[in-house]
Formats: C-alpha cells, sequence, structure tokens
C-alpha cells in the first residue's frame, strides 16, 4: 500500500507541476476542493543539478562577469561570476517557466525585456508562453507588460540609447496559426504596443536584429511555420527577410537573389561593417545554407551550401556575426561552427553539449561569449578552448518520473537531451551530488519500468523504438529492440513496428519477469526481451495519411520524432492480473481482461483526438481509474481528467 499511494501523489504532485510548467510557485487553490491539504507541504530539489535546454541567453557590455539566461523549462537566472553559480531570478513573478528571449538595455542595464515561449517548435515541448516581462532593477522584481496571446518569442531587440524603445519578434503559437504573429513595437516601455510588421496568421518572426550604427534600421526573418503531431510544416513564399529604416514603420520584403520559398531563417548583422548581413536559410535543395550581403541587404549570395549548417532547420537555424571582426561569423547547430572568411569554409567548435540555440559575444572581448545549448548556458573567456560548468544549473527537464521501494528510495526520470537518470531521494552527505546518481539505459524520452521491490534489472524506452535493459548489479546495459528497423528517413506506415518518441514501457506488478512494449500494438515478453509476442491488434486510429513524410514542403523531419498512431501508455491493473489498460496518443483507450486475447475499445467519448498521457488506476478500488488527456498539439490548451468506477 505504502509503494501504491507514493506512486499515486507523485502522479498527482507531476499532473500539477505540468500544469504549471515547472514553476515552483505552486501554492493552496481556494477553487479546487481539497487543495488546502497541500499548504504545509515544501518542495524540495533533489536534482540533477545537470543543466537543462537554454534557448536564449545574453552577457553585459562593460560586465565580463554578468550573463543572464532564459531555460525552457525553469525560468530566467542570472550569474554574476561568471557562469560559476546561478541564482534564478523569475520565480517568484512569472507564471511560466518556458523563456524564449532575454534582453538588456545598453543605456540602462537594470533595465531587462524577456519574452516568454521558448523558440524551438519542439513535438514534446513546454507549453505556450504568457507575453512579456519587464524588470527595472537588474531583476530584483518584474512586471508582466502584455501580448499575452503572442505564444513564442523568438527575439527581443531595444534601442540602444532609450530603454523605453523595444522591438519584440513573435514566433507565434506552435500548434495552430494566431493572429498576433509579426513584429511589435514599444515606444513607452510597455505600457502599449503596435503590430508594425504583420504577414499572416500562419507566419511569425523566427529572429530579429538591429543595426548597431543604426537602431532605425531593422532586420526581420519572418517564418512560415506550424506542427501537427504527425507533421512540421516549415516553408512558404511569404516568409523572408523584411527590412525596415524608419524604426519599424515600414517595412519591405528583401529579394536580391534569395529563395523564394523559404522556412526558417537566422539573422545577424556585423557591428563592425554593418552593411555585412548573414543569413542561415533554410530552402529549397541547393538554395539552403549561409547566405550574405554585403550592401545592406540589395542583394544577396549563397556562400556555403552544407547541410551541417541548416539540417533540421525548425530546431537550430541561428547564427551569429563576431561584432570585431566582420568575417568571423558562428552558426549555431547540432556543432556549432565557426568561420573566419566570411562563411566560406567552416570548423566544429568544442562546446560542453550539443544542440546550440544562441550566442553572445562581448563586443569589448570577442573571445568573452556565453552559449546556450541543450545542456545550459556555458561561458567562454579563450575563444571557445574552456567553458564554464553545465553542472551548476539545475533546469533539467524529465520526461517521466517513477520511484522504486528502496530506503531512501530513489527516482528514475529521463532527462531531455541527456541520459536517463537514478537518483536517491537523499544522500549522507549534507546534499544530493553527481555521486548519488546513475543512467540506466534508455534515452532523454525513456519511460522507466522495474520490479519496485527489487530494481535490478531496468527497462527504459528513447527516441526511434529504443528499448535497452539495464543490470545494475552487473552496470551492463543491452538492446532488446523487439524488431530492428532502421527508423531514420523512413515513413512510419513503412514501418513492422511504429514507436513514439515517448514509447512505453511496463512491467508487470504480479510477475517482474513479464514486460511490455508500446508500438502501435501491445507487445510482451517473457524472456528478458529474447523475444517478443504481439498480445493486440493495431490499438490506434491507424491512419496512414498521418504515417507519411512527417515534414515539409522544405525538411522532411522522419527521425521518429512525429511518428503517431502509437501507444502513449501501458499499465497492468495491481489488483488484477492480466487486466491490462493501453492509450494511445491519439485518443483511444482499450483493456483486456484476460493478457491479451481480447480487446475492448472503451475510450471516452472526447470530441476529436487528443493524447492519453497517463491512466492511473485507484489503489483502493479495481474498477476506478483515472486518464490524463491532453490536447494541446491539436492547438486545445484546456487540461482534461477522466474518471471511471466501472472498468470504462
Amino acid at each position: 500500500m505504502f509503494h501504491t499511494s507514493k506512486r499515486l501523489i507523485l502522479s498527482i504532485s507531476l499532473l500539477i507541476l505540468a500544469t504549471l510548467v515547472s514553476s515552483p510557485l505552486i501554492a493552496r487553490t481556494p477553487d479546487i476542493p481539497g487543495t488546502d491539504m497541500l499548504d504545509g507541504l515544501e518542495w524540495r530539489l533533489v536534482g540533477p543539478y545537470r543543466g537543462g535546454r537554454v534557448t536564449t541567453v545574453t552577457g553585459v557590455p562593460g560586465n565580463p562577469m554578468l550573463y543572464y539566461m532564459g531555460a525552457t523549462g525553469g525560468g530566467v537566472w542570472k550569474t554574476e561570476n561568471a557562469g560559476t553559480t546561478w541564482t534564478n531570478i523569475s520565480d517568484e513573478y512569472f507564471k511560466v517557466g518556458t523563456i524564449g528571449a532575454v534582453a538588456i538595455a545598453e543605456s540602462d542595464h537594470n533595465v531587462l525585456y524577456v519574452g516568454t515561449g521558448e523558440s524551438p517548435i519542439r513535438g514534446v515541448t513546454t507549453s505556450s508562453g504568457d507575453g512579456v516581462w519587464k524588470s527595472s532593477d537588474a531583476g530584483k522584481t518584474w512586471k508582466h507588460i502584455g501580448l499575452e496571446k503572442s505564444g513564442q518569442i523568438s527575439r527581443i531587440k531595444i534601442n540602444p540609447t532609450d530603454p523605453d524603445i523595444a522591438f519584440v519578434a513573435v514566433q507565434g503559437q506552435i500548434w495552430g496559426p494566431n493572429e498576433e504573429r509579426g513584429i511589435f513595437r514599444t515606444t513607452d516601455g510597455g505600457k502599449s504596443w503596435q503590430h508594425v510588421l504583420k504577414v499572416s496568421a500562419n507566419t511569425g518572426a523566427a529572429d530579429l536584429r538591429m543595426d548597431p550604427a543604426n537602431p532605425r534600421i531593422l532586420y526581420a526573418a519572418m517564418w512560415n511555420h506550424g506542427r501537427k503531431p504527425w507533421f512540421i510544416h516549415s516553408g512558404g513564399t511569404d516568409g523572408g527577410i523584411y527590412k525596415s529604416t524608419d524604426g519599424g514603420d515600414a517595412w519591405v520584403k528583401l529579394t536580391g537573389g534569395l529563395p523564394e520559398m523559404v522556412g526558417k531563417i537566422g539573422l545577424d548583422v556585423s557591428a563592425s561593417n554593418p552593411n555585412r548581413i548573414y543569413a542561415i536559410i533554410e530552402a529549397e535543395p541547393k538554395k539552403g545554407g549561409l547566405w550574405r550581403s554585403d550592401n545592406a541587404g540589395k542583394s544577396w549570395s549563397l556562400i556555403n551550401g552544407h547541410r551541417v549548417l541548416h539540417s533540421r532547420a525548425w530546431y537550430y537555424n541561428h547564427i551569429t556575426a563576431d561584432p570585431v571582426d566582420e568575417n568571423t561569423v558562428y552558426v549555431l547547430n547540432v556543432p556549432m561552427m565557426k568561420s573566419i572568411d566570411g562563411g566560406k569554409s567552416w570548423k566544429k567548435m568544442k562546446t560542453p553539449h550539443g544542440d546550440h540555440h544562441d550566442h553572445w559575444i562581448n563586443p569589448d572581448n570577442n573571445r568573452n561569449m556565453i552559449n546556450a545549448n541543450d545542456g545550459g548556458a556555458t561561458v567562454t573567456f579563450d575563444g571557445g578552448e574552456t567553458w564554464s560548468s553545465i553542472m551548476n544549473q539545475p533546469t533539467a527537464q524529465f520526461y517521466r518520473v517513477t520511484t522504486d521501494n528502496l530506503r531512501p528510495f530513489r527516482i528514475y526520470g529521463g532527462q531531455q537531451d541527456n541520459s536517463t537518470v537514478a537518483i536517491a531521494s537523499e544522500s549522507d552527505y549534507g546534499g544530493i551530488g553527481v555521486e548519488d546518481y546513475f543512467a540506466v539505459g534508455g534515452g532523454e524520452s525513456a519511460h522507466i519500468a522495474f520490479d519496485p521491490d527489487d530494481p535490478t534489472l531496468i527497462y527504459a524506452t528513447t527516441i526511434n523504438g529504443t528499448l535497452t535493459e539495464y543490470n545494475h548489479s552487473t552496470r551492463l546495459n543491452r538492446y532488446i529492440i523487439p524488431f530492428p528497423d532502421y527508423t531514420y528517413g523512413k515513413d512510419s506506415r513503412d514501418l513492422r513496428y511504429r514507436t513514439n518518441w515517448n514509447a512505453p514501457v511496463a512491467v508487470s506488478p504480479h510477475d517482474p519477469s513479464i514486460i511490455y512494449f508500446g508500438t502501435q500494438m501491445l507487445l510482451r515478453s517473457t524472456d528478458r526481451g529474447a523475444s517478443w509476442t504481439e498480445i493486440s491488434p493495431d490499438l490506434t486510429r491507424n491512419d496512414a495519411e498521418k504515417q507519411g513524410r512527417n515534414g515539409g514542403p522544405l525538411t522532411p523531419e522522419n527521425v521518429g520524432a512525429e511518428f503517431y498512431n502509437t501507444i502513449f501508455y501501458i499499465v497492468e491493473s495491481p489488483h488484477e492480473q492480466n487486466l491490462m489498460w493501453v492509450g494511445s496518443d491519439d485518443g483511444l483507450v482499450h483493456i483486456t481482461r484476460d493478457g491479451g486475447s481480447n480487446w475492448e475499445d472503451i475510450s471516452p467519448r472526447h470530441p476529436g483526438e487528443v493524447m492519453i498521457n497517463a491512466i492511473e488506476i485507484s489503489p483502493h478500488d479495481k474498477a476506478t481509474t483515472y486518464l490524463a488527456v491532453t490536447g494541446y498539439k491539436l492547438s486545445d490548451n484546456k487540461p482534461y481528467i477522466y474518471k471511471t468506477t466501472d472498468y470504462g
């Protein structure tokens, strides 16, 4: 009973956390009965102190020890010792934890603008932002200043001589069109806003730059984009590079040899030569890559089209020009690439973590930089030879967590763009450190399953159908994938088994030698994954039209991130052996009472497709079950909880 109750409390806590998008500001909610029971509880951080995804960073000219970063699930952070330690400065104010842009006023370093909503349009993403926040005291206090419906904000630029004049690049909602996409301007410090550049409800601003020599000149990268659970749309003829020469009043779309059909674009202007504009452009084959203008955007040339510069554009396509040397430029992708000859040739740089999203260079010392990547924010003073640590930022994002029954118990989860983690809930050393956690196979998007009383054999999933067994007694990890399909580049309808990016695995609570794995059907193994049996038919909607190319019109994604019509959750009743509940990512729930010989569709009568995110069986009543259901991937942001007291 202790274990079941603990798991139920953990599930409820995670549901609250997910609703508030990792904000620690969880307090009593008077209009929700029962939440006053939480009044005496306090959150305790167990770690790990290993950084998570950061998509925006900035330094402060004149103070090489001071930097800010925006984490995608942890709010705004500040370091006053060049990354040795970080302090959160937004938790007492912000209602969301996802940050897309941080900007500091050059004329008054006390003034900060922050745009919420991380810019990468991930399929498994933090929630949308809630607009723009402003601080006038270097982050001690904050005020919300509008643009609540913006969704994702990619960049903020502030007039260098007047901190009341600022421009916000609104990328827009991920899962549906919205009218608020484009460039917004305030001239009164955020009291009012003007929508100065609007292309369409499908086309938002992926980047925004200001001419360092003339703040009336701005360049905006407009991006026609959107997502469905099975498809990433990136590209259109209305996107492109737009320029204003009058402080944002009027805008002209630049052509000058640029491709007509473009996707996501990253921009920067050389501070040492403002006539030089760099753009990393997603476009049709042989047209995408690093483009450059040497006459302030009148004409453009494709300098280098190597795929490493513009792969998986929806997640990357960022660029930073060196403020001192016009020929030095950095492109941020899986690796961070550097060119010292104006973009003709490139060299891969060493950084503490891959997947790079933002980069700031000190204009007074171009060897001093801060980088944002999927492992956190890191500072260098020697041009990237050495970096500050990513092991001092408690901003990790976890897909799922579970616990065992050891004392002290361990908490298990998969960290985004990192390994799985099994971490102790307490330590003998006064703090929970790196010696208190280890990886258990699988990967970032893992479901993790084991016998809670004897967690020696641990099963974990991750992307592209990966499934592993980790033996804690031997510290050996082995792959037990049911079928050796190579998923990269394939349509999911052509695979034997379709698996979600967040594929589920479960161990029977009655017999831990039985393992269940979710594809489009439920698979079972009784020999530690050496062999597998299909024990169900396809338990999804099985819509072949949603199982093809999952990216376009310019870039096919097809790395398993958008595989749809898959099983998303598995649970065997702790009360009744062979009674299985299975939920899919397209809204179906099935039950079997005989271990898989017969299945019944008991899906809730929900309008349209949704994701069955979790299934929790009551520890007190074997016929009572709760479903956590979400439709955000189809632009429905309401939370849904379903309950049945009669097996559905």
